[in-house]
């Protein structure tokens, strides 16, 4: 039903000469190991069955023709000479992945004329600024587009890396490549276990059984992530400044727990120490994580879920009353395992791992007490794990 509504309103907008193609990329959730990913921690994502969708069909110039069924900007641009513009809004996003593939082609030694021109229409079913990574899907949607249409044959990782260097130096987001890679290189049923330092990664099998994964999305609109995330960031790399003058490492999650009690005096400030404290800890909780989920032990994986969260709300001051509020409501529901933060914070969303059961109890009872004491309405989405970036046939 998507595709046909999709390409009705690709004709509508771009008329129905030549033929068209279909790409999906989807949102991914990170179930435990956040605020990590950029102080070389191991990440525990998955790819989810909602995402992005697009149909495309190439040009024979160098105009790309972007419009979002989600928005009511569109925009039209020489790809010749892309910059940034803060009034090309959401476009950005395709328009940063475009520059970039661009770039690497240039860089080694290859005709970046060779990307032309398209029309794309976009449409997404991950609610903007949940914190489920919808940036990240259009950047790899619009990079699989390029690369398919005309024949760059980049690998997957190619292009996910890519992705992140266009919203690190295009969009200015000093963001980790969990969200890209994650998107990417889903697979159904199963999380990546990644190590965000050299990107090694495992496929763990997550095949939940009696329960189910539900997202509950604050509505909070998360107006500080991107400010708090930056500061984040220097507040680790302070941190680990101080850690390096005694210790040798690489990364705050290059320490396991021991070490870190051994060093933690050397960070002098209380703030920094508790940055650092949480980076540690929760790099030793995804480790026991997975290997507790490959036992099927639902019940102690919920506690490192909760874990995860207290730590998040305590050490690094990410979570915000909305969803701490979410967490604690989830929390008091029998049939609960855990829930937690995910993403960036401030606002977006939480993670719960939930008897199948309890699934519509917990969505009733916590959306009215949510609902009764921010006086915000959730929404609530039981996701399947999916896989990652596809042409669809």
């Amino acid at each position: 039903m998507i595709w046909q509504r999709l390409t009705d309103r690709f004709y509508e907008e771009f008329g129905r000469d030549g033929q068209l193609r279909r790409f999906f990329t989807p949102g991914r959730v990170n179930l435990i190991g956040e605020h990590i990913d950029y102080n070389g921690g191991r990440v525990f994502p998955c790819a989810l069955d909602i995402g992005t969708y697009a149909v495309v069909r190439p040009r024979e110039d160098y105009v790309v023709r972007f419009v979002s069924t989600n928005m009511t900007f569109k925009n039209e641009v020489d790809i010749s000479a892309i910059v940034y513009d803060k009034g090309d809004g959401w476009t950005n996003y395709p328009k940063g992945t475009i520059k970039m593939l661009q770039d690497h082609l240039t860089e080694n030694g290859k005709d970046a004329s060779v990307i032309k021109g398209m029309d794309i229409i976009y449409e997404g079913n991950i609610p903007n600024g949940s914190g489920l990574s919808s940036s990240a899907s259009i950047e790899v949607l619009t990079a699989m587009i390029v690369n398919e249409l005309w024949d760059l044959n980049l690998s997957m990782i190619d292009l996910v890396k890519l992705c992140q260097k266009g919203e690190n130096t295009f969009n200015g987001v000093s963001s980790g490549i969990m969200d890209q890679f994650a998107v990417g290189m889903g697979k159904k049923d199963f999380a990546i276990s990644l190590n965000t330092d050299t990107l090694a990664y495992d496929y763990v099998p997550c095949v939940l059984e009696d329960a189910v994964l539900i997202i509950g999305n604050t509505n909070k609109k998360r107006g500080l992530a991107d400010s708090k995330y930056n500061e984040r960031l220097a507040e680790c790399r302070a941190a680990l400044a101080e850690v390096q003058k005694v210790k040798a490492v690489n990364h705050l999650c290059d320490l396991s727990a021991t070490e870190w009690q051994e060093v933690k005096q050397a960070v002098s400030e209380g703030i920094l120490r508790n940055r650092a404290e949480h980076c540690v800890l929760e790099n030793e909780r995804v480790k026991e994580a997975i290997a507790v989920l490959q036992k099927n032990d639902l019940v102690r994986f919920g506690q490192l879920l909760n874990a995860s969260h207290d730590s998040l709300r305590d050490l690094y001051d990410v979570t915000g009353i909305e969803l701490d509020t979410m967490v604690e409501e989830a929390r008091k529901i029998n049939g609960v395992y855990g829930s937690r933060m995910t993403g960036a914070g401030f606002g977006g969303c939480t993670v719960s791992l939930v008897k199948k059961e309890a699934a519509e109890h917990f969505q009733k009872q916590v959306g009215a007490a949510y609902e009764a004491k921010t006086g915000l309405k959730p929404e609530f989405y039981l996701v399947n794990i999916g896989d990652g970036a596809r042409e669809v046939k």
